[in-house]
Order: C-alpha cells, then structure tokens, then sequence
C-alpha cells in the first residue's frame, strides 16, 4: 500500500480515537459529580416520547401549544443555551459558593414527604448516596425543590427557561440534586418542564386516567427492579432518558415517576 495512503488513514484512526477519548472525558466529567458505573443499578431505556430538536427544525409556541401543552409529552433539544448556569453548577462552583447555606432535603416517597435542613456541603459529602434496593423512599433523602430563593437568586437568576408558555401561568423554579438510583415514584400536579443540568434522568409517564400501580413508600428504583418487566404491553409508560441540556414537558395531571441514572443536577419550571 502506498505510504501516502497508509500515513492518511493513521491519522484518521488516531482523530477518530482521540475524539472519541475526549468525548468520554466530557461525559466522565459530568461537572465533577461522581459517574461511577459500578455504582449504577439503573440503565437508560428506550424513548416513546416524542424529540424535537429545535437546533434542526421548526418548533413555534403555536406548535407546542396545539400538539403538546394539554396533550402529551415531549422532549426538547437545543432550545436554550444555558452554559453559564451549568458552569456554577459544577461541583467544585456549587459548593465554593453555597456549600455554607442550608438546602432542605424531602423524601422520596409519593405522599407525606418528610424534611431534613443540613448544610449543603454535608448533603453532598455525607448524605448523598447511591440508592440501594435496601432503603425505602421514606427513608431516602434528596435535595428536589424546597428552594431559598434569596440565597440562590444569584444561581437562578443564570437560569434560562424553556421559551415555550402556557397562558395565563408563570413558571416557579424547584431545583435539585441527587445521587445516582435515586427519584421520586409516581405522583401528579400541575404542568411543568424538567431540565437535565448534568447527568441523566430517565421518565416514566401516565395520561390522568391512567393510573399506575406501585407502592408509594418504594422508590422508583424498586419499582424498576420489581414491577417493571412484569407490565403487560399495554401497561408499559411512556419512558425517556434525557441527557444534559435536554428538557422533558409534561402536561397537568400526567403521572410521572423520576430515575436519576447518574449523580445529577436539575431544574423544573412549575407552570401555575
């Protein structure tokens, strides 16, 4: 083979290594919260949900309002650009900032949720842990909503929420943090978006009139292991993993149970 083409193609195989070697790096970076895949008991699933890219295609708040607002799910890409804020929500940003104030932590279970006020460096070193099939929702612990919004209104004033309204409602922010297996079962309230910051978090949704089954003192983790392949065809939720800088809407009522598959970081935008 000629020398000009062997050099070519050497370079191009060590391109292709190297990008694919950074491209892991940025993953396994994840803004310095742990992805240890040993730890993870939780994979990422299939998508039934619909995914609009808006980086490729026409997404208007018409559309949104007449195809999804009151009818169904979507995922949304490419729709903001919120770099800033996923830069001081890195590990090392988030506690050098915060990590003296006090963030209250819920349990994750579907009713009666229980609080913990700790200090936000201790929720991350001494609390936060993987979720086990050894602990209940009520008894795990996580830092979802509940938000100081005067110690933090220099974090979500970086914020920039989805662009897509519902009329006559404003959005309320919940933000949170959570280790990997960890989430909230089953539940329903008002209409909402849901934003990955880093990690990964996989959905499960219901229509209103659709109940699903589950104990609502397991968690999401539980009920996955258990319950999960035992759904008949027709059972099975709507499901999706949305990977960071990408935003799930659901519509009110929806049931919606929440898997976080790494250590992740979120924000919702509540719509009331």
């Amino acid at each position: 083979m000629d020398r000009t083409v062997v050099s070519v193609l050497f370079c191009f195989v060590s391109y292709v290594f190297q990008l694919a070697s950074t491209e892991k790096n940025v993953y396994n970076f994840n803004g310095g919260w742990e992805t240890d895949e040993s730890k993870m008991l939780a994979r990422p699933g299939i998508c039934n949900i619909d995914v609009v890219d808006v980086s490729k295609q026409t997404f208007s708040q018409k559309h949104f309002e007449d195809y999804y607002a009151y009818v169904k799910p979507v995922i949304i890409k490419g729709s903001t650009d919120n770099t800033k804020f996923r830069k001081l929500c890195e590990k090392t940003a988030l506690l050098e900032r915060y990590g003296d104030k006090i963030v209250r932590l819920s349990s994750a279970n579907t009713h009666s949720y229980s609080k913990r006020d700790v200090e936000l460096k201790k929720y991350v070193n001494e609390i936060m842990k993987p979720q086990t099939l050894d602990t209940l929702g009520n008894e795990t612990y996580y830092w979802f909503g509940d938000n100081d919004y005067v110690e933090f209104a220099d974090l979500f004033d970086q914020y920039k929420a989805p662009p897509y309204k519902l009329p006559n409602m404003h959005g309320v922010y919940s933000f949170g943090l959570a280790a990997a297996g960890t989430g909230v079962p089953f539940h329903f309230h008002g209409p909402g978006f849901g934003e990955v910051i880093f990690g990964r978090k996989r959905w499960f949704l219901y229509p209103p009139e659709k109940q699903p089954s589950f104990n609502p003192n397991k968690t999401t983790l539980h009920w996955l292991m258990e319950e999960y392949d035992n759904l008949h065809q027709l059972d099975k939720p709507l499901e999706c993993t949305i990977n960071e800088g990408e935003i799930i809407y659901f519509p009110d009522r929806w049931w919606h149970g929440t898997l976080n598959i790494d250590t992740s970081v979120f924000i919702s935008t509540f719509l009331g």
